[in-house]
């Protein structure tokens, strides 16, 4: 089927049945009904997203934007459209011309890498001819030659928007120049960019480039350098040659042209000079700056100087000192003028140009002075305009005073909103790069009021922004208002230009003129549409079409539309504070100031330099830290916290406020405090386990106070008395064995020495803490470990045991013993034992002054230790088993939660959760119940090796026992003499590890018969009282005697001879009680025939099992 074309003149039928209107009017509910579900649905995705994406986004990065520029595709010959066709070209090749220029000042040649930074940048070498063809342009227009024919007839046209806009391309290659001045770094990209084109030459066809064009951009390239990098771009472009070369349009001598170039300038001046410094000026700063650049540029053409509009210029200076051109870039006008044009500068008197630095000097002086005042001014204005803003834009308008709403609308946008922030943000400017060009230091006060404007410059942004949609709203109908106005305006004076019946081409411009404007404004206010009105009128109000009455307010109205058109993007430019990343170093004194006052949080939202850095955020989290630390520890005697003598801040206020987006990320102080409080308490309940509860109740009172929703650490939990950790010393028991010393009857371990000021302990509680913390599997663990341990230091044990002259001595003792043994009262007598313990050392000392037998007995003595740890590992696992089963009300009688959750029939899961249940209360009622018996292990483990016939050589060790117990006493002797001296080093109280040792070792030898034959103890209470009964008998002679130093010297022995024999009585209770837990009251072969015997019990009993359970079938079945 073949489908029919339309022609494109097609045309609906022109008889009008109302269909039309009935389908617009039902896809305009559609519509709405669309835009109703949509707007829901958007909702719906804010809600479900996370609390970090909050009410308040960046103003320059919102998802959803409302864009109120106008914008339309027509082109600029299809609006410039009137029948006189000379008139066209000229508004055309203008009006181009300033969409040119405005095109060249917004390009966005910073952007990419550095290399296509400078490729761009290259591109302002294209300001130069549009420079050139202006001038030209504008040249053609206003000929001096009267022969030659004219295009349109320019008596009393001034085009003064072109001069408007060459002033702003002459400023944006000022602003250029003074970028290159202050900032080095582009410097560098230049020397990268040729870098660069090296790496194209050697390469063309990898960059797509033809090789002969090369030469020649080079050659470019270095003519431009000198005029890009040395700062003499404007320079550059108004040394151009003007005149035309070949013939063609006179520049230089065509007074027609050089007079209206100055009387344009003197027009633009006369509106920026009433205006500039006065609360009502809104870009007279940056027209000034154009200015300046036209009358430079007017004296490079024409070579002539108007001297007193040459010091009305630099009169300016007094009202404004300085001007921002971007940024941290400050422009001074008296050094631009007198340096451009020296000629004019030496016509003035030096006291005049001196002024004007002191001037400049005064003026930083009296704003620094004044800056609270105005931010107190400006304060109270800024929020009394929010006021009426709310008010203004929460009323519904009234058709009956539509026009008025419009007007009121209108002056609180541009002549309040706008104008405030223009002000706001040109004090800011001014003073921050005044202080910074100068090199002066600003003042606390001045930094903090300078931050509070700025807070007042963002609340006005967020203003505009917040009420946006009314705003826009308004906006529409508002251009729509002004644009009327100005019809009506251009109407009037085209019926007084058509009323007058006289021809002229003159009066045929200006009525194609006024058809322009009309024809333009009516359309959407767009910059292309708003330039050609006003180049339209810029021949229309010649031959006073216009009465002066009229032409004011039409000027006013036309300003007005350029305003209103650009709202939102001149109050984002006035707003924006980028200029403040080069005065960073304000940064902490304004976030100091938040964080004092509190009260005042929500201003970090109005403004961006809220998380400029952490300073801020860190300091508030070791504020919270801090204050939650205090809290807990009211009971330690703190500083005075009463708030009515220190004062309080309530930091909380922080918290309420929402995520802030800083650049591609959120700033969230609640979650940041948060993180960090949950990571501090986690680390530190690491580093020490038994604060857990303290760092528990801190989380729970930043909950309470603050609203931080915190993370349990879910760390084992320890008390005060962890004491070292099980873990440790189990990993490193040859060095704790080394280090601690045991005292049997406390059952605790003392460290020997300690850099610090305490010593660490540890009891049978900190054990018990330390496996409850691990778990019960850690038990047989560590006596794993001690068995590595004690199986090294019994191959040193069996080493000097083997030793020939030890060995040898052993043998002549035993012998010696036996000899004797029968007149000496089958006692071991003192002396040998003094003889051996004096007669080793013989063999030789180490540096440390220890005899072998020194270290023997340390060996013993760490051995000994090694058994005191396992025995303490043993009573803190009875007393941790007993702590977990206190809750159990009936030991003799637990119920089976597997058979009742059987009976119940529940799921699988539960089945193995009860079978679990049941297996660790079977094994903790075990444990408590009994324990391990790890000596007995550890007995029967090396017993058999110690019996081998083999190690035959340490069965001589019962004989060295008594020097080695001599030697252990004058140590311990030694150590407590140490406690009531100064120097410490060495001293200690307890030293039972030996008496353990010695008792483990006979254990393990078979020989506590052996050492009781000796009756080494009796030997030496009978040597010590012998010898105490002969002092005191020597007292009682000398008593009669006035021999005070004999005297004395008697006591001395005394009290030392009663101090060995207390020190031998402990070692014998100590040794008879580590002897218990080896069972020293049975010989290896009883305890043989012992475990026989149960054996047999054993076997006996099972039989008798057996045999009922046999008998007990029949009854079963």
């Amino acid at each position: 089927m073949a489908v029919e074309t339309l022609s494109p003149d097609w045309e609906f039928d022109r008889v009008d049945d109302g269909s039309q209107k009935i389908h617009a009017e039902v896809q305009l509910k559609n519509y709405g009904k669309f835009l109703e579900e949509y707007t829901s649905q958007l909702r719906r995705i804010e809600d479900a997203l996370d609390d970090s994406i909050g009410d308040v986004w960046d103003f320059n990065l919102d998802p959803i934007a409302l864009k109120l520029l106008p914008y339309e595709q027509s082109s600029l010959l299809e609006l410039i459209k009137t029948e006189n066709k000379v008139l066209n070209k000229v508004i055309t090749v203008y009006a181009a011309l300033c969409c040119e220029i405005k095109k060249l000042k917004y390009e966005p040649w910073w952007e990419g890498d550095c290399q296509i930074q400078m490729g761009r940048f290259i591109h302002s070498y294209r300001c130069y001819e549009v420079v050139m063809n202006i001038v030209h342009q504008l040249a053609a227009l206003y000929i001096s030659n009267k022969i030659a024919p004219k295009i349109i007839e320019t008596t009393g046209v001034h085009f003064q928007t072109m001069y408007e806009h060459l002033g702003e391309l002459l400023t944006v290659l000022l602003t250029l120049d003074e970028i290159i001045d202050n900032h080095i770094t582009l410097k560098d990209h230049w020397t990268m960019y040729k870098r660069l084109l090296k790496s194209v030459h050697h390469n063309p066809s990898k960059f797509g480039i033809q090789e002969e064009k090369l030469k020649p951009f080079e050659k470019f390239l270095l003519k431009l350098e000198g005029q890009l990098l040395d700062g003499m771009i404007f320079q550059a472009c108004i040394e151009q040659q003007f005149d035309s070369l070949n013939g063609g349009v006179s520049v230089s001598k065509n007074s027609t042209f050089a007079e209206e170039f100055a009387h344009s300038i003197r027009s633009i001046f006369a509106n920026v000079e009433a205006k500039l410094g006065e609360p009502s000026e809104i870009d007279q700063r940056d027209k000034y700056v154009g200015i300046c650049g036209l009358f430079v540029l007017h004296f490079q053409i024409f070579r002539t100087i108007d001297k007193k509009f040459y010091k009305s210029l630099l009169d300016i200076c007094k009202k404004v000192p300085a001007i921002t051109l971007t940024a941290n870039i400050i422009w001074f006008p008296d050094s631009f003028l007198i340096q451009k044009i020296p000629a004019a500068a030496k016509l003035l008197d030096r006291k005049s140009l001196q002024a004007i630095k002191i001037h400049r000097d005064t003026f930083l002086q009296q704003k620094a002075q004044s800056l609270t005042k105005d931010v107190q001014s400006y304060y109270v204005f800024v929020s009394s305009w929010m006021m009426k803003m709310e008010s203004i834009l929460s009323k519904e308008q009234r058709m009956d005073k539509f026009a008025e709403d419009l007007t009121n609308r209108c002056n609180v946008f541009i002549q309040v909103g706008f104008l405030y922030a223009y002000s706001i943000s040109t004090i800011i400017k001014t003073t921050m790069n005044l202080y910074m060009s100068m090199q002066k230091p600003m003042t606390k006060t001045s930094v903090k009021a300078l931050c509070r404007l700025v807070e007042l410059l963002k609340a006005i942004e967020h203003m505009f922004y917040r009420r946006s949609m009314v705003v826009a709203d308004s906006v529409s109908h508002i251009t729509q208002h002004l644009q009327h106005q100005a019809l009506h305006s251009i109407s009037v004076a085209k019926k007084r230009v058509i009323s007058d019946k006289k021809y002229s081409e003159q009066r045929l411009d200006v009525l194609s003129a006024l058809v322009l404007a009309e024809n333009t404004l009516n359309g959407p206010s767009t910059k292309q549409r708003r330039l050609i009105v006003s180049l339209a009128l810029s021949v229309g109000t010649q031959m006073k079409t216009f009465k002066d009455e009229e032409l004011f307010p039409l000027q006013v109205v036309m300003k007005k539309l350029d305003l209103i058109s650009e709202l939102r993007e001149r109050v984002q430019t006035q707003c924006d504070c980028c200029f403040l990343y080069w005065h960073r170093a304000v940064f902490p004194i304004y976030l100091d100031d938040v964080y004092e006052n509190a009260v005042d949080a929500a201003r970090l939202h109005v403004t961006w330099v809220c998380a400029a850095d952490c300073h801020l955020l860190d300091k508030l989290c070791k504020e919270i830290e801090k204050d939650l630390r205090l809290s807990v520890h009211t009971h330690l005697k703190l500083d005075d916290r009463n708030p009515f003598k220190v004062g309080m801040k309530d930091l909380a206020l922080f918290f309420s406020l929402n995520p802030i987006r800083f650049f591609n990320r959120f700033i969230d102080i609640r979650a940041y405090v948060t993180h960090y409080l949950d990571k501090t308490f986690y680390n530190l309940t690491t580093v020490a386990l038994h604060d857990w509860a303290t760092y528990s109740e801190m989380r729970n009172l930043a909950t309470q106070r603050y609203g931080l929703v915190m993370t349990e650490a879910h760390l084992p939990s320890q008390t005060l008395e962890q004491g070292l950790d099980v873990l440790e010393i189990m990993r490193n028991i040859h060095i704790f064995v080394s280090r601690y010393l045991y005292n049997l009857n406390n059952q605790i371990f003392i460290e020997r020495t300690s850099n610090n000021k305490h010593l660490n302990t540890i009891n049978i509680r900190h054990i018990a803490n330390s496996i409850r913390t691990h778990g019960t599997g850690i038990m047989n663990t560590t006596v794993n470990f001690t068995y590595q341990f004690l199986k090294k230091k019994f191959y040193i044990f069996s080493q000097f045991m083997y030793d020939e002259h030890i060995k040898s001595r052993l043998i002549k003792d035993i012998r010696f013993f036996r000899e004797i043994k029968d007149q000496n009262d089958h006692k071991y007598p003192f002396d040998r034992a003094e003889k051996f313990n004096r007669g080793i050392r013989k063999l030789g000392i180490t540096p440390e002054g220890q005899s072998y037998l020194d270290q023997f007995r340390q060996l013993i003595s760490q051995i000994g230790n090694a058994m005191g740890y396992v025995r303490m590992i043993r009573s803190g696992g009875l007393h941790c088993s007993s702590n977990a089963i206190r809750f159990v009300p009936d030991l003799e009688d637990i119920v089976n939660f597997e058979e009742l959750v059987k009976e119940e029939g529940l799921a699988e899961e539960t089945l193995k959760a009860a079978r679990h249940l049941d297996s660790v209360l079977s094994d903790h009622t075990r444990n408590s119940a009994e324990g391990t018996e790890y000596f007995k292990m550890l007995v029967d483990v090396f017993a058999p090796e110690f019996r081998r016939p083999k190690n035959i050589h340490l069965r001589n060790f019962y004989i060295i026992v008594p020097p080695l117990t001599l030697n252990f006493v004058e140590h311990s002797i030694s150590c407590k003499e140490k406690l009531n001296k100064k120097n410490k080093i060495g001293a200690a109280f307890t030293d039972d590890g030996f008496a353990m040792g010695v008792a483990y070792i006979l254990k393990l030898l078979d020989q506590y018969r052996e050492f009781d034959s000796l009756h080494w103890f009796q030997s030496v209470r009978e040597k010590y009282l012998k010898e105490i009964r002969a002092v005191a008998k020597q007292q009682n002679v000398q008593s009669g005697s006035q021999d005070e130093k004999l005297l004395q010297t008697m006591n001395l022995t005394q009290k030392r001879l009663d101090v060995y024999l207390q020190e031998f009585e402990l070692l014998y209770f100590s040794l008879s009680s580590a002897r218990i837990f080896f069972r020293a009251d049975k010989t290896a072969a009883e305890e043989n025939q012992e475990k026989k015997e149960k054996e047999e019990e054993t076997k006996t009993s099972n039989g008798d099992l057996s045999d009922s359970a046999v008998s007990a079938d029949p009854v079963v079945k």
